[in-house]
C-alpha cells in the first residue's frame, strides 16, 4: 500500500498548497491512502467543516487533529458526523468525536488512523501510551487493518521516539506532528514500523512555525503580547512522509520525506518515480 501523511496544514497558505499539489500526488504516485493533519488549517487555529471537506475533495482519506482541535467551536458539533476526522484518542472520556477511525482506502482495503497527544511540555491529558495500547489492541495490524497510521501530536522529541518504539511492529507508520519543523530521521524501526519524529508543516516557511514573524519576535524580545498570531501568507511548502507497506504484513518496506513547493528544498519518494 502507498501511504502519504501530510504534516500540519497552517492557514490559507497551507490549504492552497493542499489544493495545488495533493490531487496530482494522488494521481501521479498512485496513492492508496492519504492522511492530512488539519488542526491549524482555519486561520492557524482549529478546523471548520468546510475545510475538512476541502481536504477530502483534494484526495485526503482521513484528517487528524491535535491540541487546537476545538479552537473553532463548530468542530465540537460537526466532528460527530465527520467519520474521517480523528481527534486525539487520549482526550477525556465523553469528548466528542473519535480517537481512531478504520477507513476504506482508495484500493478497497482498510487502514486504521489513530491520533494521540503528548504530555511533555503540553496539557497533561490521559496517558497516550495506554490510549494507543487500547486502539492498537482493538484493531490489530494484519488482522483487522491492512495498514495503521499513528499521528502523535507532541512537543518533545523524546516522547515521540518513545511512542515510535512502543508501537514498533504494530503500526505501519508512526509520525510526529505539532512542532512544524520537518526532521531528518525518517527510518524503518527494527520491528518494521516507519517512523519520523516530525513531518513538518504544510505552510509558509518564511515564518515562525507558520505565523507572521513580527508578533512572535515582539513577544520573544519584550515579553509583551501586542496582538494575535496571524498565519504567514506566502507560498507554502507541502511537507510530509511517504511510506510503502508490505501487503502481507502491513509493515513498512520503504519510507521517504516529502516536500513540495515553497521555500524548502523539494524532495520526493524516488521509489515511486521509477
Amino acid at each position: 500500500m502507498r501511504i502519504l501523511f501530510v504534516g500540519d496544514v497552517v492557514g490559507r497558505a497551507g490549504r492552497n498548497a493542499i489544493a495545488e499539489y495533493l490531487p496530482g500526488m494522488v494521481r501521479d504516485w498512485s496513492l492508496d491512502f492519504v492522511v492530512v493533519n488539519g488542526e491549524n488549517s482555519a486561520g492557524g487555529f482549529g478546523i471548520t467543516e468546510a475545510i475538512y471537506q476541502e481536504f477530502l475533495d483534494a484526495g485526503a482519506d482521513a484528517v487528524t487533529l491535535g491540541n487546537h482541535s476545538w479552537d473553532q467551536r463548530e468542530a465540537l458539533v460537526f466532528i460527530e458526523r465527520a467519520e474521517r476526522l480523528v481527534r486525539p484518542a487520549n482526550y477525556p472520556r465523553g469528548t466528542p468525536g473519535r480517537g481512531a477511525a478504520l477507513v476504506e482506502t482508495k484500493n478497497g482495503k482498510h487502514a486504521l488512523v489513530v491520533n494521540a497527544l503528548g504530555r511533555v511540555f503540553m496539557t497533561p491529558f490521559d496517558d497516550p501510551f495506554a490510549a494507543l495500547e487500547r486502539e492498537l489492541g482493538a484493531c490489530p495490524l494484519g488482522v483487522a487493518a491492512d495498514a495503521i497510521v499513528v499521528d502523535f501530536h507532541a512537543e518533545a522529541s523524546s516522547e515521540k521516539q518513545g511512542i515510535g518504539f512502543f508501537c514498533d511492529g504494530r503500526a505501519s507508520l508512526v509520525v510526529g506532528t505539532h512542532t512544524h519543523v520537518p526532521t531528518a530521521d525518517h527510518q524503518i524501526l527494527t520491528g518494521g514500523t516507519a517512523y519520523m519524529t516530525d513531518a513538518g508543516m504544510t505552510g509558509d516557511y518564511d515564518s515562525i512555525i507558520g505565523m507572521q514573524k513580527e508578533e512572535p519576535l515582539r513577544r520573544f524580545t519584550s515579553g509583551i503580547p501586542s496582538g494575535r498570531f496571524e498565519p504567514a501568507a506566502g507560498a507554502a511548502t507541502l511537507s510530509g512522509v511517504a511510506v510503502e507497506t508490505d501487503d502481507a504484513t502491513g509493515l513498512a518496506l520503504r519510507v521517504a520525506p516529502v516536500r513540495m513547493g515553497g521555500r524548502l528544498e523539494p524532495t520526493t519518494p524516488k521509489f515511486w518515480l521509477s
